[in-house]
């Protein structure tokens, strides 16, 4: 037996990017083959869509966990990693996708709508993509990225013109199967229809949606009965109908009475989806009352009875009986109308424009803040920085000598020195800290090194490159072994 699902949890994570390769062309007769590092291929997207042929989130109840491909990394000869696989992922339409916090991230509604809900990690570059004239054949690469992860809460809210109202057996299931081609569940016994029921009304040159949501009770805004799980189906419906049981032999109960009720819940509900759409609270969206059963004597005589008070209020009323189809012409007519009137006012919007804003030539895109639990310390916040520091294979000299590089090229070490920040200070990037070292001449005495460089590594090759001359030296019998030349 299928099930409705209408909320989800879906924990969605992108592909990591492949990791850049650092290999250097090695061919017989060609010693300065030069470095030939393929470019690690990006992470691939988690899309959702919407399909029309979906109508419910019953997958990622059962599923709810969704990963995107990986990217591979680069290898030597130029070539690049490949791009991992997006996921796509097909919805239903009128899914609205919430953040952690109960933000709206997207509201998907027609056929083909998408939305990124987590984007793919960048590969890494090879080392011949790092290659410049002051770095000829860099000794690393680039790490990729992680892809974005992230907690998703997907909730449906049906796509309907109309939106029927009632008390649990007031009829509304068997309304929208004598209007549409729907086939609802009808019996003689409260909360028969468990799930939102959608079906297709012609009428004259319009054609529009009805939706028979699951019978409501006092206290539903808050929860009682099915109360907020399908309250929320209303929140697109462009006309609501209270659908009203005449017949009801239930003590206390009558027409006047149930509408109140349900009035009052409709105005307690406050649909933050509907605000945003332009569409106001359920409580100023247009009324129409159906007073149905009125083929029973009892029932059509009550109907007479109560027309007129709910015409006071200014709603259209119409007596019907969805078993002898009484009515229901004319009612058919009054909703395409409304609905009609609804679309004239609220013309469907044109696709946005993307705009692009370049980011200003003085836009450091980074700062620098003391660190509150470390005396001295500093921390570095910034996209780029933060993705340097992600990238750098810190087991490699020459890697940290290139993020060096590319750190004072932004302007933090300028920033941290305008700060007053003291060589060996904590500085901390993202996840990782560590003790500065100036690489700036900016008021502290040091010499500039070349992108790419470590200082180190280069007093490193001096020392080396002073002993072996010094060996050449006493094997030709210039010097004594233990004699210094300084």
């Amino acid at each position: 037996m299928s099930k409705f699902i209408d909320r989800v949890v879906l924990h969605v994570r992108a592909g990591k990017g492949g990791h850049g390769c650092a290999s250097v062309h090695r061919e017989k007769f060609k010693p300065l083959g030069g470095p030939d590092g393929g470019n690690g291929g990006n992470g691939g997207d988690v899309i959702l869509e919407v399909d029309a042929n979906v109508h419910t989130l019953l997958d990622f109840h059962f599923h709810p966990h969704a990963k995107a491909g990986s990217g591979k990394p680069g290898e030597g000869g130029n070539r690049d990693g490949k791009t991992g696989g997006d996921l796509l992922l097909k919805v239903p339409d009128g899914t609205v996708v919430l953040g952690k916090d109960g933000e709206i991230m997207a509201d998907l509604v027609g056929a083909g709508n998408r939305y990124v809900a987590a984007r793919g990690g960048r590969g890494g570059l090879g080392n011949a993509s790092l290659a410049s004239k002051a770095r000829k054949a860099p000794g690393f690469a680039l790490l990729g990225e992680e892809g974005e992860e992230r907690d998703l809460v997907l909730e449906l809210k049906s796509v309907a013109d109309v939106g029927l109202v009632g008390f649990p057996s007031a009829g509304k299931s068997s309304l929208v199967s004598v209007l549409s081609a729907a086939k609802p569940k009808i019996a003689d016994y409260p909360f028969t229809t468990l799930v939102p029921n959608l079906g297709v009304v012609a009428s004259g040159d319009t054609t529009f949606t009805i939706a028979d949501v699951p019978g409501l009770i006092p206290g539903a805004s808050e929860g009682r009965g099915l109360g907020l799980d399908f309250l929320r189906h209303l929140e697109r419906c462009a006309v609501l109908a209270h659908v009203v049981d005449c017949a009801t032999l239930e003590p206390g109960r009558d027409p006047v009475s149930d509408v109140d009720a349900l009035e009052a819940e409709l105005a307690a509900y406050k649909p933050a989806l509907a605000a945003d759409a332009g569409l106001g609270d359920l409580a100023d969206r247009p009324r129409v009352v159906i007073l149905n059963k009125t083929d029973v004597p009892d029932g059509a005589e009550l109907a007479e009875m109560v027309a007129a008070e709910f015409t006071e209020r200014g709603w259209p009323v119409f007596e019907i009986s969805a078993v002898s189809r009484a009515g229901l012409r004319p009612l058919t007519f009054a909703l395409a109308d409304l609905v009609r009137e609804y679309r004239e006012a609220h013309p469907k919007a044109a696709p946005k424009r993307a705009v692009i804003r370049p980011i200003a030539v003085d836009e450091s895109g980074f700062s620098v803040i003391a660190d509150p639990e470390e005396p001295g310390g500093f921390i570095v916040r910034g996209s780029r920085p933060e993705r340097w520091v992600r990238q750098t294979q810190f087991d490699n000299d020459e890697a940290v000598g290139y993020l060096a590089d590319r750190l004072a090229r932004l302007g933090v070490e300028e920033e941290l020195v305008r700060l007053g920040a003291e060589p060996g200070a904590p500085v901390t990037i993202g996840d990782v800290s560590f003790d500065w070292e100036p690489q700036i001449s900016a008021g502290i005495d040091r010499v500039p090194t070349g992108r790419g460089t470590d200082v180190r590594l280069e007093q490193t090759d001096r020392v080396g490159a002073a002993e072996r001359k010094h060996a050449s030296r006493v094997r030709r019998g210039l010097v004594a072994e233990d004699e210094d030349e300084s």
